[in-house]
C-alpha cells in the first residue's frame, strides 16, 4: 500500500510541508484524537491518499459514512464547479429552484422506494445533529399543541444522535452528556433489549407527558445493531395510539447504506416514523441535511418556528439531487447487497478463525460491525500501518462503512490487510 520512493527533492519538501503541519496542529482546539502519522491529502473512490508521508490506503469509513458515492467523485466535483458559477446561497428568505427540486425528489423517491408512505415536507439544514435537532422541536411542537405537558421525548441505551445540547440530551453515552451539565430536561431512555410491552407500558403510562420518541433503525454510533422489526412495529403502534410522535434517525443508516433506499424501507407502512433525518451520504461530503416530515407534525407548525441561514443552499442541493438520482435506482441497491455478501462472508470467515477474539459479526448492507472481546484499538492502529483504514463503533466493534461504490477487487485487497491484522494481533 504504499507508492513509489520520492525523489530527494520532493522529499526535502514533504519534510518541510511535514513540519509546518505538525506546528500548525498546535491552532486546533483539543476535542479529537487523530493519529500523529496520518494526513489525508486526496482520495480516490475507496481509497485515500498521504503524499506528505506517501502512504496509501484503502478506506473502509468513507469518511464515517458520508462518501457514499466515493471520495472525489468525478460528477459530484462537476456539479458544485457548474453550480458555484449560477448560485452559492441566497439565504431562506427566497425560494431557490434547486432546493425546492430537491425537497421534491426527497418526498418522490422516499415513496417511490418504499419509505415514509405519508411523507409530505422536507426542512433542509447541514448536518445530522442540526436535523435531529429540527425533529425534536419539531415533536415537542406538536406534543404542546395537545397538551403544554406533552414535552418529553424518549430515547435509548446505546443511541446517537448528535452534540448539539438539544441530539446530546437523547444521546446515550454519558461521556458525551456529563461534562456539559444541563441539558433538555423530561428525557427518558429505555433499553431497546427489554420486551416490547415493557417498552409499550411505559410509553402507556407516561402518554401524556410523552411528545417524541426517536430511535436510529440500525444503532450506529452505539456498536452496529439492526433494531428487530417487531420492536419497531410495536412501537409506532403504541405511539401513534397516544400522540406521540416517532422519529427515525437514519443519518447514518440512510441513504442506501442498508441496501434500501432508507433503512425503514425494509419495515412495513404500519412501522413507518412521523418524522426522521438524514445527513451524511445526502451531500456524498458537502454539508447539508434534511428532516422529513408527514402532514400532522406540519400543521403543528407556523412561520418563525425553526430556521436555518445556510441550510437547503443551491451547492449543497444541487449535490444532493445527484445522489438521490444515483441511490434510487433498483439495481445500485442490489449491488450495495451484493458487495454486503462479500464482506459478511469474509469476516465471518475470519471470525471463526478467532472464535475467542472476534464474538459476533452483524450488520444489514453496507453498515457492518465485527464485535471483538476487546477494545480493538490496536488492531485499528496495526491495520493503518497495513495500509486500511476503519473505525471503531460502541466499546469493541471495529465498523465497516465503505463507499457505496467500492469495487470488488478493493473489499478484497482490504479484507486481506485486515485479516493480517488480526493475525498479527491476536495469532
Amino acid at each position: 500500500m504504499f507508492r513509489r520512493k520520492l525523489s530527494t527533492t520532493t522529499s526535502r519538501l514533504t519534510s518541510s510541508l511535514k513540519a509546518t503541519l505538525q506546528k500548525d496542529v498546535n491552532y486546533q482546539v483539543t476535542t479529537y484524537a487523530r493519529p500523529n502519522d496520518l494526513c489525508v491529502t486526496r482520495g480516490l473512490n475507496a481509497k485515500l491518499y498521504d503524499d506528505i508521508n506517501n502512504k496509501e490506503y484503502i478506506d473502509f469509513t468513507a469518511g464515517i459514512a458520508v462518501t457514499a458515492l466515493g471520495h472525489s467523485n468525478p460528477q459530484v466535483s462537476k456539479i458544485l464547479a457548474e453550480q458555484s458559477k449560477k448560485l452559492i446561497h441566497s439565504s431562506n428568505l427566497y425560494y431557490t429552484a434547486e432546493s425546492l427540486e430537491l425537497s421534491a425528489k426527497i418526498i418522490e423517491k422516499t415513496k417511490q422506494f418504499g419509505g415514509q408512505h405519508d411523507a409530505s415536507r422536507v426542512f433542509l439544514c447541514n448536518s445530522g445533529t442540526e436535523a435531529n435537532e429540527a425533529a425534536l422541536k419539531f415533536a415537542k411542537k406538536h406534543g404542546i399543541t395537545i397538551n403544554p405537558k406533552k414535552q418529553g421525548l424518549v430515547a435509548f441505551q446505546n443511541s446517537f444522535h448528535g452534540r448539539t445540547m438539544g441530539a446530546l440530551s437523547v444521546t446515550w453515552n454519558a461521556k458525551y452528556r456529563t461534562p456539559f451539565g444541563d441539558l433538555i430536561p423530561h428525557v427518558s431512555f429505555l433499553n431497546l433489549n427489554d420486551e416490547l410491552t415493557v417498552l409499550q407500558n411505559f410509553i402507556r403510562e407516561k402518554k401524556d407527558e410523552l411528545a417524541g420518541l426517536i430511535v436510529e433503525p440500525v444503532q450506529g454510533e452505539g456498536g452496529i445493531f439492526p433494531v428487530p422489526e417487531e420492536k419497531l412495529i410495536g412501537l409506532k403502534q403504541i405511539c401513534q395510539e397516544n400522540d406521540v410522535m416517532v422519529i427515525y434517525d437514519e443519518i447514518q443508516c440512510g441513504l442506501g447504506r442498508t441496501g434500501k433506499l432508507w433503512a425503514h424501507a425494509h419495515l412495513p407502512k404500519e412501522a413507518h416514523p412521523d418524522i426522521f433525518t438524514a445527513a451524511k451520504a445526502l451531500g456524498n461530503g458537502f454539508p447539508i441535511a434534511a428532516t422529513i416530515v408527514n402532514e400532522k407534525v406540519n400543521n403543528s407548525l407556523k412561520v418563525g418556528d425553526h430556521g436555518t441561514t445556510y441550510g437547503g443552499n443551491p451547492l449543497g442541493c444541487a449535490v444532493s439531487k445527484y445522489v438521490m438520482d444515483t441511490l434510487a435506482k433498483e439495481d445500485f441497491l442490489q449491488q450495495v447487497q451484493r458487495k454486503a455478501d462479500l464482506f459478511t462472508k469474509r469476516l465471518t470467515q475470519i471470525q471463526r478463525r478467532f472464535p475467542h477474539h472476534i464474538k459476533d459479526v452483524r450488520g444489514k448492507g453496507l453498515m457492518i460491525g465485527a464485535e471483538f472481546v476487546e477494545p480493538p484499538a490496536e488492531l485499528v492502529k496495526k491495520a493503518r500501518e497495513l495500509g486500511l483504514l476503519v473505525i471503531t463503533a460502541g466499546k469493541s466493534t471495529v465498523r465497516f462503512v465503505p463507499a457505496l461504490t467500492i469495487e470488488d477487487e478493493v473489499i478484497e485487497e482490504g479484507l486481506n490487510i485486515f485479516e493480517k491484522a488480526v493475525e498479527s494481533v491476536y495469532a
